[in-house]
């Protein structure tokens, strides 16, 4: 089984407007409410692809239901832990003549609540994955994911991370199997620019030797390129088509790239799985569906062949 694991997962209300105004009254032309969440995004897109997987995370307020229900309508199979106090977070995204977002704190997670977490995911045994995407909440420190790897030594579970700072670089020494930051992250951990795929693998291999053992970096409009553990270099060039919104990508990515992993045991295929469910995202309003990502998927094997 595959469980995603999503701290502070969120109800994005998205809001269209032709152009936006700060010196008046802005007007929308739309209005949508969806979950959000890095790893929730991950669990819908691997429910897209038919591949069986449940969310884990945590849930709080009205909010929190609303949450609930939207993934169960959207057919997603969801474990979410209740907290005793706040209110899932509700994050603002417009959408106009430019991006503009707001992502709010979300409720508070205590160590007891962590407890709670670390008590379903002592269930995992051999052959079953785990994702953690996302933000940790500063209450748990930047170890989060480093305890949650720790707790699983032993067992042979296949550990994927997608996650930013010191939370990343806390998790290496845990030897996660996988790790995809994307460029800017990448960039942010050394204190560079990446300006393409060679700037992409010189850095992933100092994650490299620091633990992962393979790291996957998505470089947005440029593809991604994947660093294995027995030194291999996998680069894939980004579909080309306008960009609808950027939301979502790198979580479509991970969850292509993991269900072609475990669907054929090939890189190459993972990653040109992982690079369709991004650009079928990137090109569409929503999460990319199934159609969307087979149509993405035929162009890159035709460029690739």
């Amino acid at each position: 089984m595959i469980y995603t694991v999503t701290f502070n997962p969120a109800l994005d209300y998205y809001i269209s407007a032709d152009e936006i105004s700060f010196d008046d009254i802005n007007r929308t032309t739309a209005e949508e409410i969806r979950f959000g969440g890095k790893g929730l995004n991950v669990s819908a897109v691997l429910s897209e692809l038919g591949v069986q997987n449940t969310a884990l995370g945590f849930k709080a307020g009205f909010t929190g239901e609303k949450l609930e229900a939207l993934l169960c309508e959207s057919g997603i199979n969801a474990d979410l832990i209740a907290l005793p106090q706040g209110e899932t977070r509700i994050n603002v995204k417009i959408r106009a003549d430019r991006e503009l977002d707001f992502n709010a704190r979300g409720a508070e997670i205590t160590a007891e609540d962590f407890e709670k977490l670390l008590a379903k995911l002592d269930g995992l045994e051999e052959g079953d994955v785990l994702i953690l995407a996302g933000n940790a909440p500063q209450t748990l420190g930047g170890d989060a994911y480093k305890k949650i790897l720790r707790s699983l030594d032993g067992r042979g579970v296949l550990t994927f991370v997608d996650a930013a700072g010191e939370l990343l670089l806390n998790s290496l020494s845990a030897q996660p199997f996988l790790i995809k930051p994307n460029e800017t992250e990448l960039g942010e951990l050394f204190g560079v620019e990446i300006y393409g795929a060679d700037d992409a693998v010189k850095y992933a291999k100092l994650l490299k030797e620091r633990g992962a053992q393979n790291v996957l970096v998505s470089l947005g409009g440029k593809g991604a390129v994947l660093l294995c553990k027995n030194g291999a270099v996998y680069e894939i060039g980004a579909v080309k088509g306008k960009l609808v919104s950027s939301t979502g990508c790198g979580d479509s990515m991970l969850a292509g790239f993991v269900a072609g992993l475990l669907q054929t045991g090939d890189y190459a295929s993972a990653i040109r799985l992982g690079t369709a469910c991004a650009a079928a995202t990137a090109f569409s309003a929503g999460l990319g569906t199934a159609e969307e990502i087979n149509k993405m998927l035929s162009i890159i094997n035709e460029n690739n062949n």
